[in-house]
């Protein structure tokens, strides 16, 4: 399993926007309530220690998406707005990489470790993380940081949001990620902090 022991890692904040409020919309259910506020306190140590923040936005290109840009749906929830300074990543489709220059500003930086929090865990935290896995970075999701919604089957079948979100973090850990939760890359990140 890999560590984030001795490590300089970028917080990739995905797609933490107003729009996910309306749980209606995204079908009625989600899980883990806390996933911003686990989030918030991984930014807050990001912030504090210096480490490389990278907040993405998601902008849909359908104008009737609550997350077009334009629409109050696009902007980031209060609990994790960008400072001033942060980088703000906008893409359009599923994955982080596709259509922007993260991977270039992460190679640029000399960043060969990420961490993703945010929105959706079935959808653009699962893309994300299975390409920066392919890109040969040090991958972690953190599984109460990240957040689902209930999905209906090819066969009409009613899946959890629950359910969603931790078969997609199983089929991720081990393969294209390593899955930790809050406060276990808290704890790695204050041990690291000893050190310098």
């Amino acid at each position: 399993m890999k560590t984030l022991q001795n490590t300089n890692p970028a917080l990739l904040l995905i797609d933490i926007q107003q729009g996910f409020n309306d749980i209606s919309y995204w079908g009625g259910e989600r899980n883990n309530p806390d996933a911003e506020i686990n989030a918030r306190k991984l930014l807050d140590h990001w912030r504090t220690s210096g480490l490389p923040i990278f907040h993405i936005q998601h902008c849909s290109v359908n104008p009737n998406s609550l997350l077009a840009e334009g629409n109050p749906g696009n902007t980031h929830k209060e609990i994790v707005k960008p400072l001033p300074g942060e980088p703000v990543i906008k893409k359009s489709v599923n994955s982080s990489f596709i259509g922007t220059d993260l991977q270039q500003r992460l190679d640029a930086a000399g960043i060969d470790t990420v961490v993703i929090v945010g929105l959706t865990t079935e959808h653009c935290v699962s893309t994300t993380a299975r390409m920066a896995g392919n890109f040969g970075y040090n991958t972690f999701v953190v599984a109460d940081a990240t957040a689902a919604f209930n999905k209906k089957g090819i066969n009409g079948e009613h899946y959890s949001a629950e359910t969603i979100h931790l078969t997609s973090l199983a089929q991720l850990n081990g393969e294209f990620a390593t899955v930790l939760n809050t406060e276990e890359v808290l704890n790695t990140l204050k041990k690291n902090d000893n050190f310098l």
